[in-house]
């Protein structure tokens, strides 16, 4: 990770960020709507507020990690490390952030840790998300689907 991108806590006051950056990774999807403005945004910040909750109840034990570059934020990072595997709830970035490889450098530093402690690493991905190609790159395995998303996972001894 270069000297300019650090990780930190979520704080309380990250709030109006992570609920932009929500909104960023739905665009696509909402632009074949017919809503308007408005019921566009009460709709991502009810998702937004139902995933919160959703992660900070299930996910309470995670890290719920910040990405910042030179000091601001661009993007977001929850990893809950079981006893027996780690999982990547949750990975986003600014859009003007994404492709440029730090994404890959992040689930790199994930992987490593779960080579360095022999567990397995998985992530659920819609089965739409362009990052799809990304796990498969960095080899994770599809080994299930639930609805819209897919359960991903990769091995320590794979990669």
């Amino acid at each position: 990770m270069t000297d300019s991108i650090s990780l930190r806590p979520r704080i309380d006051a990250d709030r109006p960020f992570l609920a932009a950056l929500y909104a960023s990774t739905r665009v696509d999807e909402l632009a074949i709507t017919d809503w308007t403005d408005e019921h566009k945004v009460a709709f991502l910040n009810w998702q937004f507020d139902a995933q919160t909750i959703h992660y900070d109840e299930y996910y309470g034990e995670a890290d719920f990690l910040i990405v910042e570059k030179d000091g601001v934020p661009i993007g977001r990072l929850y990893v809950y490390r079981g006893p027996a595997e780690i999982e990547i709830v949750d990975i986003a970035l600014l859009p003007q952030f994404r492709g440029g490889g730090l994404g890959t450098r992040l689930l790199r530093d994930i992987l490593r840790e779960g080579a360095e402690s022999g567990k397995p690493v998985r992530i659920y991905v819609e089965n739409f998300n362009p990052a799809r190609h990304l796990y498969d790159r960095l080899g994770f395995q599809h080994i299930d689907t639930n609805g819209v998303y897919h359960l991903m996972k990769w091995m320590p001894n794979a990669g």
